[in-house]
């Protein structure tokens, strides 16, 4: 599932070809999930934003249109009219302005998604009260607010694993399976334990930031079905350290990196550097 540096990737391609530009015409699939697409016929673009794994698309009628990618999900854009061909094809927004010049030339913005579990949702601006995930998360991993104390005291106040923690997006936003796999790997931490030190968080926080500047450096990270809005790959997976990587030596120690089923979720760490 993309995750923050996959979904910062396509907010950056995707800003600059929409701001300022109206929806003339819209269309979905008639599931639930997709149909918001159609109630913003008529709205103009503003600056795209980004929270956790959320794409924040402001509109000028005092509303936003929310996108998750889900597991598969790709925005992508298309001159002329939508692809009706697409059997993956979830939702489009006819664009005004093709070359983002002329009115009389069109561009669609297309979202395609394979496994149909995105979603999307149009909301009065900053209410995400109706999308808990996103209501709940926590603080962004640069948000100057989040300093050890705090993330640490955000840490504390549950008792479940730590890297089931992270993935909750309670302790702080837009973090997933691969980035805490790799987080805890580089700050050697065990993934099982339930608490740690202050001292051990801020070595964490650390960690989680610099894993998730190097994602969104290359470009995020492609496992199977990730594409960034321009159909390509990212390249992040190329310099994975941990998730992914059971049966191969640990790059700090060498000894085999071992994976298990953590609340779900497989989870891969060396039992010698991140010992419990």
């Amino acid at each position: 599932m993309p995750e923050l540096p996959e979904v910062e990737t396509v907010r950056r391609q995707i800003a600059p070809r929409l701001v300022g530009r109206m929806v003339v015409e819209a269309g979905s699939h008639p599931s639930a999930k997709f149909t918001p697409a159609r109630d913003v016929t008529g709205a103009r673009f503003g600056e795209a934003s980004r929270r956790g794994k959320y794409l924040i698309l402001p509109l000028d009628t005092s509303q936003e249109l929310v996108v998750h990618l889900g597991m598969t999900g790709q925005i992508r854009f298309r001159d002329g009219p939508a692809d009706d061909s697409d059997r993956h094809l979830r939702a489009w927004w006819q664009l005004e302005g093709g070359d983002r010049q002329s009115a009389e030339t069109t561009e669609t913005m297309e979202f395609a998604d394979v496994r149909r579990f995105g979603r999307l949702r149009v909301v009065p601006a900053g209410d995400y009260r109706s999308i808990p995930t996103l209501h709940n998360a926590g603080p962004e991993p640069w948000d100057p607010g989040l300093t050890e104390q705090v993330f640490w005291a955000r840490l504390n106040t549950s008792r479940r694993a730590l890297k089931t923690q992270l993935l909750s997006q309670r302790p702080i936003a837009g973090v997933g399976n691969i980035y805490a796999d790799e987080a805890l790997w580089l700050a050697a931490i065990n993934p099982r334990i339930v608490r740690i030190g202050r001292a051990r968080a801020g070595r964490l926080l650390e960690a989680l930031r610099d894993v998730l500047e190097q994602g969104v450096e290359n470009g995020g990270t492609t496992l199977r079905d990730y594409r960034n809005a321009d159909g390509e790959e990212g390249s992040n997976q190329h310099r994975l350290r941990a998730y992914g990587r059971a049966g191969q030596p640990c790059l700090r120690c060498g000894n085999e990196l071992r994976s298990s089923q953590l609340d779900a979720r497989t989870t891969t760490w060396c039992p010698r550097c991140q010992a419990r």
